[in-house]
């Protein structure tokens, strides 16, 4: 049965990890002491869900985060350092801590350790989250017994809703577009200046009409979306931003 180790401290570790091209230990200590931090904890780098929402979604909530008052966010694997600075790379989560737990030390400390020989992993963490106030635990989401990989409750939105519930968290933006498309240009300077981080969807030729239509049932790009609402196109969008404007005036 996994245990809560709430009102208790982390355990006592050092992480061996590589930077540049030299060795380096970091210990529990210097991450977590006189500091309020987010930690969360997972199966594998490089895994389907780690990769897809669980490390990314705390990336993009990051600055939230902080402005809440956290001082920095970990993500904990039982990978060795190389591993984790790739994934690192790869995910381009550059508002993250990785911390390597390759022996399992760490996770074994917070009754974390799981055997998952079955699927050829061996000894992992299984996949928490937790706040530490100066080294003490003082909130965890630990995902429920069960089989499988099970991800319900240590999401980043979980952890900044008990946080701060009030807390604002940034808007969902995405564009799809084409190179060279001037209306498309129109609609990144209007977003960017509206202080918009946005995901840039570049569709190809040969499939562009048929792929907008499909979603959008427009013939023509930019198509933007804001929380999973379509805009339009770049003056349905800058009319969309005078309307919000107005509304709060």
């Amino acid at each position: 049965m996994l245990q809560s180790r709430e009102g208790q401290r982390v355990p006592e570790v050092t992480f061996p990890v590589r930077a540049g091209n030299a060795w380096k230990h970091v210990s529990t200590a210097e991450l977590f002491d006189g500091k309020k931090v987010v930690v969360f904890s997972l199966p594998g780098a490089f895994t389907p869900t780690c990769s897809s929402s669980h490390l990314p979604r705390y990336n993009e909530l990051a600055a939230t985060f902080f402005a809440q008052g956290v001082d920095a966010i970990l993500c904990i694997s039982v990978n060795d350092t190389f591993v984790m600075n790739e994934w690192l790379k790869d995910q381009e989560a550059e508002h993250i801590i990785m911390v390597p737990d390759g022996n399992g030390t760490f996770s074994e400390g917070m009754g974390m350790l799981v055997d998952k020989t079955d699927i050829g992993f061996g000894k992992r963490s299984w996949r928490y989250s937790m706040l530490v106030d100066d080294g003490v635990v003082t909130k965890m989401f630990i995902e429920p017994d069960e089989p499988g990989d099970p991800f319900k409750v240590s999401d980043a939105d979980t952890m900044l809703d008990f946080i701060a519930p009030e807390a604002r968290k940034p808007d969902q933006v995405a564009i799809l577009s084409r190179p060279g498309c001037p209306s498309c240009a129109k609609a990144k300077q209007i977003l960017t200046a509206e202080g918009y981080q946005y995901a840039d969807i570049p569709l190809p030729v040969s499939t562009r009409s048929r792929a907008v239509g499909a979603i959008t049932r427009a013939g023509t790009v930019p198509q933007v979306f804001i929380n999973g609402v379509l805009i339009g196109g770049a003056e349905a969008l800058e009319a969309w931003v005078a309307k919000g404007k107005l509304q709060a005036a």
